[in-house]
């Protein structure tokens, strides 16, 4: 079944019968992506939610000078959208990319609508998908104004240790607010560190 992943990921909150399963089926897409390769650019409308079955997404916003700012990752089994654009159905200001070779899965705006009205746990799963994803930003924002950049950077670590290893200093610098090269010195003054309480 081309949703497995995805059906898999919805049980982990609740079940589902057999005619829903197949009701989900037929209102998914998925495809696959190759590295680097935009799903949506700024100025495009985020017309669907987007699940994550292999790879990796971000979600990223441009400045006035040309720099990017990595505002979210998504690995397997996480979603990745730009909520306001996909909400208010109006031009985001951010883009989200395949930082990896990636497979994902999308469900349309009015497809999910759909799937909402025909079935209601599948509305309550993603109240609470969307809950946690709001928590996971406000957390971001508190590190963001409270903590110094090692402190960011641990948290980081040890809330996505599978994401550290597998993104370019360049990539987690960007979501941290600091350069490349400061993240490799904190990275060294932590192996250090860990070399000196053994």
């Amino acid at each position: 079944m081309k949703a497995v992943p995805l059906i898999e990921h919805f049980e982990t909150y609740l079940p589902f019968e057999a005619a829903e399963i197949k009701l989900i089926e037929s209102k998914i897409s998925r495809r696959k992506l190759k590295r680097r390769e935009h799903i949506m650019t700024m100025g495009d409308v985020c017309r669907h939610y987007t699940f994550v079955v292999e790879g990796v997404l971000r979600l990223y916003a441009i400045d006035q000078y040309g720099k990017e700012h990595n505002i979210l990752f998504a690995a397997e089994n996480d979603w990745i959208a730009d909520i306001t654009s996909f909400h208010d159905t109006k031009p985001g200001a951010s883009n989200i990319q395949a930082i990896e070779a990636s497979e994902i899965i999308q469900i349309a705006q009015q497809d999910l609508y759909f799937l909402y009205t025909n079935i209601p746990k599948l509305d309550r799963i993603f109240k609470v998908i969307m809950e946690e994803k709001y928590v996971e930003l406000q957390n971001r924002v508190f590190q963001n104004i409270s903590s110094t950049a090692q402190q960011r950077y641990s948290y980081f670590y040890e809330k996505y240790p599978h994401l550290a290893s597998r993104l370019p200093n360049t990539q987690i610098a960007s979501y941290l607010g600091i350069t490349p090269e400061f993240l490799s010195m904190i990275r060294k003054e932590m192996v250090q560190g860990k070399t000196k309480k053994q």
